[in-house]
């Protein structure tokens, strides 16, 4: 184990975790199984990832089943380019960054939920544990800002759409898992179709006590998905779901704590906590016409409820907000085909409003205060998508959107803001070599302030001189078929960010950087079926965040490594036995805070993770061993406290799951 893992983190270890499935094509070439063509939303319409000019890729149910995950965002951590960090060590709480924006990572990566929009409009950002993996069936990763046109606010670094299962045929479900910390999980769903509706039900209950003291997690969710066809001309999708969680937070363990003798496990902060209550529904009728032509019409609603208690030397704050969301987005697709030529044009709106009621309850040193504060957002977005296939070759695309969002605060002065924006999107591919093809495209995305960034609840103020951020992104890319079941994908990107939104430890105050930001990177992976009994995946990410002028120049952008790898092997073992096994390196990092780079970076680390599934006709059974070798390491690092000095979030040592499904 240690010989594989000096390997892996030597000086030619990346470059083996890429081209190591290459070399095994020319071993088994002759036995390879062909992969199918995927087809994709990146463009809100079905489409096959070789005509999309982005770096684009797939986590299918088949990748799901055989993955060491328990949730969506450990199933994020092998893929290339996104850094996955669990913050509080349950399973919880999460940040998932695409192309390295570090603390602000949720604010700049847009995740859908069958193309709903799931980020807030304030800082709480994403709750991932709102669709559980089970309900799963597939997730697109659409890197780089090309999403802004078509979505909007928030896609800067790029897009995930979580697709949730629908019905086939008739069948149901029911699973227990157990594991390490008294983690206990069942559930059950029921699928299927009856005429012209189709519908999945499913259902499920997790708890925990977590790796630390006061980590302790309890969860309930419901999620529904249907949809009735009327012929071949009239779906209509109704889909929606029920979380509600009870969950302790931890907390940082600052150097001096564990000088003091604090273990890995302990907290300073036993009364923490973060309580929510989220539910949704979605109605999506929709008409085909004309030759693949469609309309279709997103309606949904969504109320949160989230309670939350944190305590410090500064004393302690009780929050309780509630915030209501509505949403509706009309689109018409229409395809036209002129000789050889075939012609896309996608043209919608989307409109947002959220209402936030927040109560607070503050004890700062010594002085209580509450307050009562009522925060809106009303978002209205304009686009406009073409593609034109000038042969079966060559594809090029071009969007454009007008955005605009009004911002209202009650007590505030001023009461309200305004803010809008114009982006634009353009990009060539062209395919050769049966399925291999390259790509590039420019695309300019952005991101607003959030509610709470723009208001101070201190003083009852908007900030004026908060404003937008602005990106102009670049890439190019190539993915290359050595046989049917064996490509290797080479994508490197430019990203130029002006007026990055920041929250800065030196003011206390959320900012727009006074520099431009850069982020440079390449990220390739190599995907190999090299026989029956094997498949293997690597793949390499450099990303290099750098401040470039203004009060932090030259320094590197917070909580965002430089290296990424990941090695992935996945074998049937005969018998119904399926054996899989994944490595993922992060690279050091400076702390989140550290925007003057003064502390030494946060360490790197190499996690192994290891499952092993029996399948026999309707019972499948798993082991699962997660950081496989016992590493002690921390995913999540900041710099607090006064005088400020390292804080670390621990990660859980070696941990063990077992679980059972039947199927009937």
């Amino acid at each position: 184990m240690e010989t594989l893992k000096r390997l892996l983190l030597g000086r030619y270890g990346f470059w083996l975790a890429i081209m190591l499935p290459c070399f095994c094509s020319q071993a088994w070439a002759g036995e390879t199984q062909s992969v199918d063509e995927v087809v994709v939303t990146a463009t809100r319409y079905g489409e096959k990832i070789s005509d999309i000019p982005s770096y684009v890729t797939v986590i299918t149910q088949e990748d799901i089943q055989a993955s060491t995950a328990q949730n969506i965002p450990d199933l994020l951590k092998t893929e290339p380019g996104i850094h996955v960090q669990d913050v509080t060590g349950n399973g919880r709480s999460f940040s998932v960054d695409l192309r390295g924006f570090g603390e602000s990572a949720p604010s700049n990566t847009l995740v859908l939920v069958d193309g709903r929009r799931i980020n807030q409009a304030d800082l709480s950002g994403v709750d991932w544990e709102d669709i559980p993996l089970d309900r799963v069936k597939k997730i697109e990763i659409i890197r780089g800002g090309r999403g802004s046109v078509l979505y909007g606010d928030n896609a800067t670094g790029g897009v995930i759409n979580i697709i949730t299962k629908e019905g086939e045929g008739f069948k149901g479900t029911v699973d227990l898992m157990a594991g390490s910390f008294g983690t206990v999980k069942t559930g059950a769903s029921v699928s299927g179709t009856e005429g012209n509706t189709s519908f999945h039900l499913s259902g499920n209950y997790l708890t925990s006590d977590g790796y630390r003291n006061n980590s302790q997690t309890d969860s309930k969710d419901v999620g529904l998905t249907t949809a009735y066809y009327l012929k071949d001309s009239v779906r209509i999708g109704l889909s929606g779901g029920y979380h509600k969680d009870k969950t302790s937070l931890p907390g940082a363990l600052k150097e001096s704590d564990f000088a003091a003798g604090a273990a890995r496990t302990d907290t300073k902060f036993p009364n923490d906590f973060a309580d929510t209550e989220d539910y949704y529904i979605k109605l999506t009728p929709e008409v085909y016409f004309g030759s693949d032509s469609s309309f279709k019409m997103d309606a949904s609603y969504r109320k949160r409820n989230f309670v939350s208690f944190s305590s410090g030397d500064w004393g302690n704050f009780l929050g309780n907000s509630s915030i209501e969301t509505i949403a509706l987005s009309p689109q018409v697709v229409l395809k036209h085909k002129a000789g050889a030529a075939t012609n896309i044009l996608t043209a919608g709106i989307d409109y947002q409003k959220a209402d936030n009621d927040i109560v607070n309850d503050s004890l700062f040193f010594g002085s209580r205060s509450e307050g009562l504060f009522t925060l809106k957002k009303e978002n209205q977005g304009y686009y406009l998508h073409d593609e034109v296939a000038l042969s079966d070759a060559v594809r090029i695309s071009g969007g454009y959107r007008y955005d605009r969002a009004k911002f209202s605060f009650d007590p505030s002065t001023p009461d309200s803001v305004t803010f809008s924006k114009n982006v634009y999107t353009a990009g060539i591919n062209y395919t050769f070599f049966g399925k291999s093809y390259l790509y590039m495209n420019y695309s300019r995305s952005f991101r607003y302030p959030l509610m709470d960034e723009l208001y101070s609840f201190i003083s009852n103020t908007v900030s004026k001189s908060l404003l937008p951020q602005t990106s102009n992104g670049y890439e190019a890319g190539m993915r290359y078929y050595f046989t049917d079941a064996i490509y290797t994908h080479v994508n490197v990107f430019r990203l130029d960010t002006d007026s990055e939104i920041i929250y800065n430890p030196f003011t206390y105050e959320n900012e727009n950087l006074d520099g431009r930001t850069r982020r440079d990177g390449i990220e390739i992976s190599c995907d190999a079926q090299t026989a029956k009994w094997l498949t293997l995946r690597g793949s390499y990410t450099y990303t290099k965040a750098e401040i470039r002028d203004g009060s932090f120049s030259g320094k590197d952008v917070p909580d965002v490594p430089r290296h990424k790898a990941t090695v992935e092997a996945i074998s049937p073992l005969g018998s119904g036995f399926t054996a899989s096994l994944n490595g993922v390196y992060i690279g050091s990092r400076p702390f989140i805070s550290d925007f003057t780079n003064d502390f030494s970076n946060q360490k790197g680390y190499f996690v192994m993770n290891a499952k092993l599934v029996y399948q026999k006709k309707a019972v499948k059974a798993f082991l699962g061993v997660n950081n496989l070798t016992g590493k002690e390491y921390s995913e999540y690092g900041v710099i607090g406290g006064y005088p400020a000095e390292k804080a670390y979030y621990p990660s859980p040592k070696r941990t063990f799951v077992v679980g059972a499904t039947v199927t009937f």
